[in-house]
């Protein structure tokens, strides 16, 4: 099983992933760390990426997908993964895979943006992802403002429910 945990700059991906990988116990991978150097470079001075920055990214998340399918081996990964081409790549002959979307306003994630000092994201893209997002229709849809655990004890619910609909056609 991949979950793919998904959403706008601020959303908790990597909070939620982190829990949910630890619960599960399966591998965490935050794709913030797959970004080449020039894409991190180029978000630090709040210039928001293109399709074709994305591009190196978004095949090197696919890479660690496959060879978790590969392997048969579980893992939670987060991945912004805002328009549907992205996740139509990130999902192409993929099994066992659940996009979960972290939901939120723009003004809940401003908020959060605002609090976060490490993190080479600024505020000022966020404008900018809001603008890219294309809301999935084929994920599990969680709303940002409940509590970390209530979130992964809904995922991890609604997954056995998803996966019990898909047996069953």
């Amino acid at each position: 099983m991949i979950y793919l945990i998904m959403g706008v700059s601020g959303s908790g991906k990597t909070t939620i992933g982190k829990a949910l990988s630890q619960e599960l116990g399966y591998a965490f991978y935050d794709a913030d760390y797959f970004h080449p150097p020039e894409n991190i470079a180029k978000m630090r001075q709040g210039i928001a990426l293109n399709d074709s920055d994305r591009l190196p990214w978004l095949l090197a998340i696919k890479s660690i997908i496959n060879k978790h399918q590969n392997t048969q081996k579980n893992a939670v990964i987060t991945c912004s993964a805002l328009k549907q081409s992205y996740r139509n790549l990130l999902q192409e002959n993929t099994i066992n895979m659940i996009f979960i979307y972290l939901k939120g306003t723009y003004d809940t994630i401003l908020q959060r943006l605002q609090h976060r000092s490490e993190h080479f994201m600024k505020e000022n893209m966020l404008v900018s992802q809001f603008e890219a997002l294309e809301e999935p229709d084929n994920a599990i849809i969680m709303d940002i403002n409940l509590s970390v655990e209530k979130i992964v004890q809904q995922i991890i619910n609604q997954t056995y429910v998803t996966i019990e609909s898909n047996m069953k056609h």
